[in-house]
């Protein structure tokens, strides 16, 4: 990989549709919601193509208008049902654990952080046996709508030692690349989650269809 520093990349990864395969799920669950509000089913393909952050900028390209205040937080409860209750069965991406074992053997730090509620995060990480591969891990604490810049920027102050040059984001969507950006940090989008390759290439950053291209391109990019 050309990459002779000791320390490499600090990965802070992605939980939804990153290291956790859940984009089946979330059709499923979107679909049950949307059932109960009397919109129509989506595809995965179509979901790829629409899906956005912050999510009632979804909501607004699937209904034609932006949904109210009170339909946004009816339609976020709904989907939330439905997906806490699929969620149990999902499984890590095919190869994830077996990597974040081997960063970790390595010598490399990762972290994870997601827009998933914290409370609901760390039980279904700990379940997936993958905790202590991390250094921290942090969900959502706070409003549901908004992306992950601000929570990134957290996230980065409580590991001041890691330097924003050698941080690279590994997630599924746009919002990712965002957030490393202003943090100074790098990304790189991984095509097995919410959005279409085309619409991922438009972030301007590195994009890979597995998790092991995802690391070999980060160890790359502070290289």
């Amino acid at each position: 990989m050309g990459n002779h520093r000791t320390h490499g990349a600090h990965v802070v990864w992605d939980w939804n549709g990153t290291l956790l395969d859940d984009i089946h799920t979330v059709i499923e669950a979107t679909n049950a919601s949307f059932a109960e509000i009397g919109l129509g089913a989506i595809t995965l393909e179509r979901y790829r193509e629409l899906y956005c952050v912050p999510v009632p900028r979804f909501y607004e390209r699937l209904m034609g208008r932006m949904p109210t205040d009170e339909e946004w937080a009816a339609m976020d409860a709904v989907f939330h049902k439905h997906y806490w209750r699929l969620a149990e069965a999902c499984l890590l991406t095919a190869g994830a654990a077996e990597l974040l074992a081997a960063r970790q053997t390595a010598g490399r730090t990762q972290s994870l952080l997601s827009l998933a509620p914290h409370d609901q995060l760390i039980p279904i990480v700990r379940r997936h046996g993958i905790e202590e591969h991390f250094v921290r891990v942090d969900g959502r604490v706070g409003a549901s709508h908004a992306g992950k810049t601000e929570h990134m920027v957290r996230h980065l102050a409580a590991m001041e030692n890691v330097p924003p040059e050698r941080i690279v984001v590994v997630g599924d969507a746009a919002d990712d690349a965002l957030a490393a950006t202003h943090v100074g940090a790098k990304a790189v989008l991984y095509t097995g989650g919410s959005h279409s390759r085309a619409s991922l290439q438009t972030a301007g950053v590195p994009v890979v269809d597995s998790l092991a291209e995802a690391v070999e391109v980060a160890e790359e990019l502070v290289g």
